[in-house]
């Protein structure tokens, strides 16, 4: 049996589908859980979700016996809130104008039945209120006010809702979402977890490559997970999981962090969590925690639009400039003079209204540390680019010119380095980063703390190989098994 229909009456739900058993809510609530395997997947149908009613509590014992609904309970009290549609974020508001853009009408109502809309131009916002709400049966009411839609309500519809017209749409819509190959399935007796792995297969700058990913899949399977890789497009599956880990860039505005959120508040062990994606995606925050924890770092100032005219008394030129979330040498400046200096300072401050000011030290390479649960995993020298101060020199064509890399064994880094790049990792977090550092003979500084470091084939495996990527996934293990034994 690879899942669970729950519904209040077996007329409810005509369909025949491999795999599926369907089950009333009563004769569900009434069973002895061990009848059931854990980790089977629920999908509730109940006519109605009210506080205490059968159908919240199919969703509530099912989270409570191992099993995994959908909706979960969460999701259900999301939906009865009444601020639920101010969850609805700036990337899905634009989805909104653009699916809804020439309707005639001011009000404007969409049912979506397991991720997908009857009405073809609706789909992708279909699917990402999915995303949002994850629900077999949701309904959205718009209202167009001013010059723009807004959602009025948002909320589960009764299977005895569901029009007639719609029926066979949400018949094909189930059997779609039971046999996609991601459908939930009973694991095989060798496996005892499901990994999932996020990804991003049109990302031009991955944080592994492909054969990275492979070794991952393959160090995991070795230590009794099942995988599978997730899209942005599976967010509604995240909880069918016991782990996740996020191989996509990270950034706080976006859907991993989203992913982040929603596996962390199902329970699932997650790297990287969302508490470190918030931490090490704001260069502004580093700085203070770094000070706070007396963890030395280039002579740093935090610039707002009252002290820009301290800037080259404090830090003198040449200093570099960082937007607060660059990444991967973008949003990192450097200026030799005054009047550059105020070009870019405006520039910055239109975007953030704190940016951070650097003094310069130049040096041949940083150092890259990779610490997972506060131990020193690997260590890489990355050299600047030729003829540039930084790793990596975007041209203006869109391509990027890499320096030279070197990997040594943990144990040949100076210690310093290893103590500070722990101790700076121990301030953000206990999860896997990538701590980048300079080092002028006996003085070691910290530039950043990243979340979702690089692990690339051919790059940070050099040393350990195989049991780099072994490593990464032993530590989902044993968070898993601490949780069990709690």
């Amino acid at each position: 049996m690879s899942g669970l229909v729950v519904v209040d009456s077996r007329t409810d739900w005509p369909l025949q589908i491999p795999g599926m058993h369907v089950m009333t809510a009563w004769d569900y609530l009434t069973l002895t859980p061990e009848v059931l395997q854990r980790n089977i997947r629920v999908y509730n149908l109940c006519r109605s979700f009210s506080y205490q009613s059968t159908g919240y509590y199919v969703s509530l014992l099912a989270g409570a016996r191992g099993h995994r609904p959908l909706p979960d309970i969460t999701t259900i009290q999301d939906l009865k809130l009444a601020e639920s549609p101010g969850v609805l974020n700036d990337e899905i508001d634009e989805l909104i104008q653009s699916s809804l853009a020439r309707l005639g009408s001011s009000e404007y109502v969409l049912n979506v039945y397991f991720g997908q809309s009857p009405t073809k131009r609706h789909e992708r916002l279909a699917r990402a209120l999915f995303n949002l709400f994850p629900a077999p049966l949701v309904q959205a009411c718009f209202e167009y006010k001013g010059d723009e839609w807004r959602v009025q309500s948002i909320g589960p519809i009764a299977l005895g809702e569901v029009p007639g017209s719609h029926l066979e749409f949400m018949h094909q819509a189930a059997r779609d979402y039971f046999t996609r190959r991601r459908m939930p399935r009973q694991k095989k007796d060798s496996y005892r977890y499901d990994l999932a792995i996020l990804v991003n297969e049109d990302e031009k700058d991955p944080p592994s490559n492909a054969r990275a990913l492979k070794l991952f899949e393959k160090a995991a399977e070795d230590l009794g997970f099942q995988v599978d890789f997730l899209d942005k497009g599976d967010y509604g599956h995240v909880a069918e999981f016991d782990a996740l880990f996020i191989r996509e860039t990270t950034a706080v505005n976006h859907h991993t962090y989203r992913f982040a959120r929603r596996a962390e508040r199902e329970g699932l062990v997650v790297v990287d969590d969302p508490k470190s994606i918030l931490r090490a995606a704001n260069k502004v925050f580093l700085s203070e925690l770094m000070d706070r924890h007396r963890i030395p770092q280039p002579k740093t100032m935090l610039i707002h639009r009252g002290n820009v005219k301290q800037i080259a008394k404090e830090l003198g030129f040449p200093c570099v400039l960082k937007q607060p979330d660059s990444q991967f040498s973008r949003g990192v400046i450097k200026v030799d003079n005054e009047a550059e200096l105020k070009r870019e300072v405006r520039e910055l401050l239109e975007r953030s209204d704190i940016v951070i000011g650097q003094s310069f030290e130049p040096t041949d390479y940083d150092w890259r540390v990779g610490v997972l649960d506060g131990v020193p995993l690997y260590a890489c020298r990355y050299y600047m680019a030729k003829d540039h101060w930084q790793v990596v020199k975007h041209g203006s064509n869109g391509g990027k010119i890499e320096g030279n890399h070197d990997t040594l064994p943990i144990e040949e880094v100076p210690a310093l380095v290893r103590n500070v790049a722990v101790q700076a990792a121990k301030a953000v977090g206990s999860a896997l980063y990538g701590v980048d550092l300079k080092q002028f003979g006996n003085v070691v500084k910290v530039v950043e703390v990243n979340d979702n470091p690089n692990i690339d084939f051919g790059v940070e495996d050099l040393v350990l190989k195989d049991t780099l990527y072994r490593k990464i996934m032993e530590y989902f293990v044993r968070r898993l098994e601490a949780r069990v034994k709690n």
